[in-house]
């Protein structure tokens, strides 16, 4: 059996987000965060119904509200039960002052982490919570622990 279906990179993981308005978040997180379109879904009256995003080497799935348990934080009082964590390679400061122009609300300005990671927190226009990351220094856990007081154990892949 042969197919002409393209082969996409698909990672292990993939967070799918709910909105009530999944097309404006699919162009919203393209501008604001620098998301790339994999994919888009329309039904027969030009709806988007299902989508795709990446970043990096990773995916997102962007959708409406298409069941009773699949709610955008508009619609549970600005509340998350995940928040969705990147890590760029580029100049984070930057980034997040594209967000912040595009209208993500800064909840927590660029800082450097005690573990090398210099992130910044965004809430987007529906209220996900959105962490971006950039290793500004290379740390062993060891280091981390010292500075902080902590006691890190790695598992299989960090072992």
């Amino acid at each position: 059996m042969t197919s002409d279906a393209p082969q996409l990179n698909r990672p292990s993981v993939i967070p799918a987000l709910s909105y009530t308005d999944a097309r404006k978040a699919f162009e919203w997180l393209q501008e604001a965060f620098g998301f790339e379109p994999e994919m888009a879904i329309e039904d027969e009256d030009g709806n988007l119904v299902h989508s795709e995003l990446r970043f990096g080497d990773g995916l997102i799935m962007v959708g409406s509200e298409w069941h009773e348990s699949t709610k955008s934080p508009l619609n549970t009082n600005r509340c998350c039960t995940t928040t969705t964590h990147l890590k760029i390679d580029t100049d984070i400061d930057a980034h997040c002052a594209r967000a912040r122009a595009a209208g993500a609300e800064i909840i927590a300005e660029p800082e450097t982490q005690f573990y090398g990671d210099r992130t910044y927190r965004a809430r987007d226009h529906e209220g996900h919570i959105w962490t971006f990351g950039q290793t500004v220094q290379e740390m062993a856990p060891s280091e981390w622990d010292a500075a902080v007081g902590t006691k890190t154990t790695m598992g299989r892949a960090g072992s």
